[in-house]
């Protein structure tokens, strides 16, 4: 989302994400396996060094930043932190902010707020002679949203120091949020202001490979239950139809046979069935590139 006063669309998206969130428990699902994929790595980064920098792309209200920053700081009590956070929503980081101000450790850390996309950060930190450079950049479930993938992976990549790693996040190649997109690209980017396909994995690891980067993947099984988008009264199903087509409402925003045919894709090509509830497979890919 670009800087700038939230507009009501904005504002519903975010709300639609967080109700996505509290349902599915993705964020949970990322901290039971995250410590055990980042703390030997944060380990070989922060050796030897007196001082750590994060960068963060694309952190909305922090909630996993938190998470991240306190695990480095349990590998290294001592070292001073320093964290950069990208993100275009003034609403989600004035969130973020508020964390961070009722949070006694993360009030340890010096922060630097960058509210604006990342292709602005770029043109920004270009026009500098001296670049800063960063120990850790992650950007979870971010990539979507960049313009052009490779040259946004190639420039972050640029950013890392000696032993620096970058942290990517997002949908499996393998997950059910495939067909959807492919099947209904053009109803699903219809206002937008691009036509490309939405990343998963498969794009980026094809990117990474195209550059000659070396890189670990995780794949963190992940499903959710659908069971309520097939309740035409309900508000839960509403609301997780609008986050998973990006629209502030569902019943809005398409035609009864375009709504009509998300539905039964829904159902019959990107769901399985377990004990008579329909459950949607969110597989995420969490990629560790070296510098």
């Amino acid at each position: 989302m670009s800087a700038g006063k939230q507009t009501s669309f904005e504002g519903t998206i975010i709300q639609n994400f967080y109700f996505f969130l509290e349902h599915t428990e993705e964020h949970k699902v990322m901290l039971q396996h995250l410590p055990g994929i980042l703390r030997p790595e944060f380990e070989r980064i922060g050796a030897g060094k007196s001082s750590l920098d994060v960068l963060g792309v694309g952190s909305g209200a922090g909630e996993m930043d938190a998470e991240m920053l306190s695990l480095l700081q349990s590998v290294f009590p001592a070292v001073p932190i320093t964290a950069d956070i990208v993100d275009g929503s003034i609403q989600l980081t004035d969130s973020f902010k508020a964390l961070v101000a009722n949070t006694a450790n993360l009030q340890k850390i010096s922060f630097a707020w960058h509210i604006m996309n990342s292709e602005d950060y770029e043109k920004q930190v270009k026009a500098q002679e001296d670049m800063k450079k960063f120990d850790f950049i992650h950007m979870i479930h971010v990539v979507y949203y960049f313009e052009d993938l490779n040259e946004a992976l190639k420039f972050h990549h640029s950013l890392l120091k000696r032993n620096g790693r970058l942290l990517i996040i997002l949908n499996a190649a393998t997950s059910d949020w495939v067909p959807l997109w492919k099947t209904y690209l053009k109803e699903l980017r219809a206002g937008t202001d691009t036509d490309k396909p939405k990343v998963t994995s498969g794009e980026v690891i094809a990117c990474l490979k195209s550059q000659g980067l070396k890189y670990d993947e995780y794949v963190i099984p992940n499903s959710f239950d659908i069971t309520e988008c097939f309740n035409p009264g309900s508000t839960t199903g509403e609301r997780l139809l609008s986050f998973m087509t990006s629209r502030p409402h569902f019943s809005q925003s398409f035609t009864p046979d375009i709504r009509a045919g998300i539905l039964d894709l829904l159902r019959n090509k990107c769901s399985t069935m377990k004990d008579s509830r329909v459950f949607f497979d969110s597989t995420f890919s969490c990629i560790v590139v070296h510098a």
